[in-house]
Order: C-alpha cells, then sequence, then structure tokens
C-alpha cells in the first residue's frame, strides 16, 4: 500500500485529497504547510511514495520548499504539484527540479481529482519501475564483483 503526502494550507482541500485518495487504497498522511510537510517527511519512518503539494501556501513558492525535502528524503518519491494560479514559470521550475507532474486546480470541465487519482498512479508505476531497475543493477554490480570481473 502507498503512502502518500497531502499538503495543503486549505482544510477543505486538503481533506477531499486525503478522502479521494483513501477510497483508492492509498494511506494518507496530510500537512498544512511547507514547514509541516518538511517535518513530517523527516520523521516518517519510511520515506513517502509520493507527495502532492498546493503550489502557494505560505509563501508563493511553498510547494517548492515541499519538492525540494522530499527528493532530499528520498530520490525516488514523485512529487505532483497542484495550483489554483498555473503559469508557464512554476510549471516549469517544479519539472526542472524533479516535480513528477504540475495540474491546475479547479480546470473548467476538468475533474481534478478524477486526474489527480490517475497521475498518483503513474507516479507510483514511475517509482516501481525506478526501484526495481536499481536493484536490477545493483544485483549485477554485485554478481560482477563477486565473480572478481571488472
Amino acid at each position: 500500500m502507498a503512502l502518500i503526502l497531502v499538503v495543503d494550507d486549505e482544510d477543505e482541500v486538503r481533506a477531499s485529497l486525503k478522502r479521494r485518495l483513501v477510497r483508492e487504497g492509498y494511506t494518507v498522511v496530510t500537512a498544512d504547510s511547507a514547514e509541516d510537510a518538511a517535518n513530517k517527511i523527516r520523521m516518517s519512518e519510511e520515506p513517502f511514495d509520493a507527495v502532492v503539494t498546493d503550489m502557494c501556501m505560505e509563501e508563493a513558492d511553498s510547494g517548492l520548499e515541499v519538492l525540494r525535502h522530499a527528493v532530499a528524503r528520498d530520490l525516488f518519491t514523485e512529487v505532483i504539484v497542484l495550483t489554483a494560479y498555473g503559469n508557464v514559470s512554476n510549471a516549469v521550475e517544479s519539472m526542472r527540479r524533479g516535480a513528477f507532474d504540475y495540474l491546475e486546480k479547479n480546470v473548467p470541465g476538468v475533474d481534478t481529482y478524477e486526474v489527480l487519482v490517475m497521475k498518483v498512479a503513474q507516479a507510483l508505476e514511475r517509482r516501481r519501475a525506478a526501484i526495481r531497475t536499481v536493484r536490477r543493477l545493483e544485483e549485477r554490480a554485485a554478481q560482477q564483483s563477486g565473480s572478481g570481473t571488472a
């Protein structure tokens, strides 16, 4: 079961996201600020598999701070950045820093929660694939070093 951190300063949004992701079978932890998220990332026994964070909370780029903490803890944690105020520079910066995706909230005609559920599933699959690849490479390296071959 995947462990997901949801970060948003709006109580209603945070609760709705949690309910929707729990319904999909995920274990969800919530945080109401970048600082709260950083503490939960740092203190969590296991790294989060995915983080869903609002971009603009106490600061305009709080989501980037959450992204930084998540990736620093575990390079394979997938981060999805949400925003009500989408702009190209924020999207580019999020992706440049390693976000899996960047989604706008409240786009007319789009069910943000359905899109988010789909993106979380894709992010978790990418995480699993990356971890499998690293493990295969580690096993191959161990076999080569064990056989005396360089």
